[in-house]
Order: structure tokens, then C-alpha cells, then sequence
């Protein structure tokens, strides 16, 4: 397996890196090894698993294979998002307005620290911090952020933050924020690019149209040749790693023929070894 590469556009040594949100190839998880490098885990989401099974999974998986993970919803989506059905927990009403939005409550300091204890379980490369559309711009939900992000611990594990709603009409913010934080904005890079100045860029691909995502979209070729040469960009922009990953219900056939196309022109993905 290809593991670091020297740049043929500078003297960087890089990778490309490409996955999918969640194992969504027919066979588990060793069939998908077959296939990518890195995956993003999205059960992590909806209910932590617990750090001895993710460590499982890392035991499990082949050298040089990539974790990211997303983030537990309870730091980033209130008690009334219907995603939280599936969070496992139930919250006194007295704590309501406790969880979620980045609020710098002890309740969602606390859930960091289980969300970190996983991550580091699974050794995540990143950390996804995915902001609802309600969760938009306003001083108040940037002086939460700003708060939240100064307080949390990290201990080695890279954060990404994907602010969606009219955060994307006050990117000078959201670079502020990213930069003083040393996080990466996380985008879907037909939606938007990065302002953030960290080495590493990271892509979740919803699909192309819609507000936020359109999972039924199948990316064409035309799609794909356009999104290799954003990748090539964010190398010649002194960008050390680029992860892509696919969101959409065609994922796993999108992402592998990402890949193809990566290979064909030099650039240098990370590939598959043999297990």
C-alpha cells in the first residue's frame, strides 16, 4: 500500500485520501477495506459506540487504514431534532435547553469528553463537527462556538467543523473561527470551498442541487473530472491531505470511480492493500 507521497506540483509530502459516510459496501467491513482507505463513521452520530468496539474496529482493519468520525448530535442538534430518537438518552425537561447549538453548558462539555474518549478509541484522524442549518449565523450562536471551541479538550485529535445554514454567507467568520481554533472547515466542495488555513482539506459530498443535499444524485464523469481538479488545487495550495468522502445513496459506486479517475492522473491517492 502507498502510504506518503511526494508531491510532483511541490516539495510537500501528501495524500489523497477517498471513503464514504458510513461501510455502505455489501460484505461489512473488510469488504469495504477492499475498497478505500478511510471511511467516516456515522454511527457516532446518532449513538456513541462504545470505545472498546471501536477499538475493535481498529485492531481490525489494515495497516495504514484511516478513521474519521462525526460528531454525537447531542453538541450540535437540540432535543427536539427527530434525530435524537435514535441518541438513546432522555433529557429532564429542566435540561431541554441544555444540549446542542455548541452551547458551553456543562452538559455539552460532557458529552465532548465521551465523544473524545471514542475518538481516540478509534485513533480519528478528524473529527466532524456538523452545525445544523438552525444552528445559523448570529453573535449569539458565534459567541457559543467561539466559547465551546475554547474550552474543549483535544488531545491530538484533529476537529472539523461543517457549518451549514447562512454560515456560508459569513465566511470571513467562519475563517476567523476556524483559524484561531486550528480546525478545518469541513465543506461539500460543489456547495463551497475551505477558508480555513489548515494542512489538511476535507470533503463530504451530499450530492449536487437541493439546499443543503440531494442524496439521490449520481455524479457524472463530468462531476468527478471537476472534483480532481479541486483536489489538485487544494495540493498546490500546500494542502499535506485531502480526504473525499461520498454521502450520497450511490456512494460507494461514486467514490470507486473517484478513485479511478485520482489514479489515472498521477495524483497520489492512497490505495488499498492487500489483506
Amino acid at each position: 500500500m502507498k502510504k506518503i507521497f511526494r508531491s510532483p506540483i511541490t516539495d510537500l509530502y501528501m495524500e489523497i485520501r477517498v471513503g464514504c459516510c458510513g461501510w455502505c459496501i455489501r460484505g461489512g467491513k473488510r469488504a469495504y477495506y477492499k475498497h478505500f482507505t478511510a471511511i467516516e463513521v456515522q454511527e457516532t452520530f446518532y449513538k456513541l459506540p462504545r470505545p472498546q468496539t471501536v477499538s475493535k474496529w481498529l485492531s481490525d482493519a489494515p495497516e495504514g487504514f484511516k478513521f474519521c468520525m462525526k460528531s454525537w448530535q447531542v453538541i450540535t442538534h437540540p432535543p427536539s431534532s427527530p434525530t435524537w430518537k435514535r441518541a438513546g438518552i432522555k433529557v429532564p425537561k429542566t435540561k431541554i435547553d441544555k444540549y446542542g447549538f455548541l452551547k458551553p453548558t456543562q452538559e455539552n462539555l460532557e458529552a465532548w469528553e465521551k465523544i473524545l474518549e471514542v475518538a481516540q478509541a478509534m485513533r480519528a484522524e478528524v473529527c466532524v463537527i456538523q452545525t445544523p442549518a438552525a444552528f445559523g449565523y448570529s453573535p449569539e450562536n458565534f459567541s457559543n462556538a467561539e466559547q465551546f471551541f475554547s474550552t474543549i479538550k483535544r488531545d491530538n485529535v484533529a476537529l472539523g467543523w461543517e457549518p451549514r445554514g447562512t454560515w456560508r454567507e459569513h465566511l470571513d467568520v467562519v475563517k476567523k473561527l476556524c483559524d484561531e481554533h486550528d480546525m478545518i472547515h469541513v465543506v461539500d466542495p460543489f456547495r463551497c470551498s475551505p477558508v480555513s488555513t489548515h494542512g489538511t482539506a476535507y470533503f463530504r459530498l451530499h450530492g449536487i442541487g437541493g439546499k443543503e443535499v440531494n442524496y439521490r444524485y449520481k455524479y457524472t464523469d463530468q462531476d468527478l473530472r471537476e472534483l480532481k481538479e479541486i483536489v489538485e488545487e487544494m495540493l498546490k495550495e500546500g494542502r499535506e491531505k485531502v480526504y473525499v468522502f461520498f454521502n450520497n445513496v450511490e456512494m460507494a459506486e461514486d467514490a470507486g470511480r473517484l478513485v479511478d479517475v485520482l489514479m489515472k492522473s498521477g495524483l497520489p491517492i492512497a490505495m488499498p492493500q492487500e489483506m
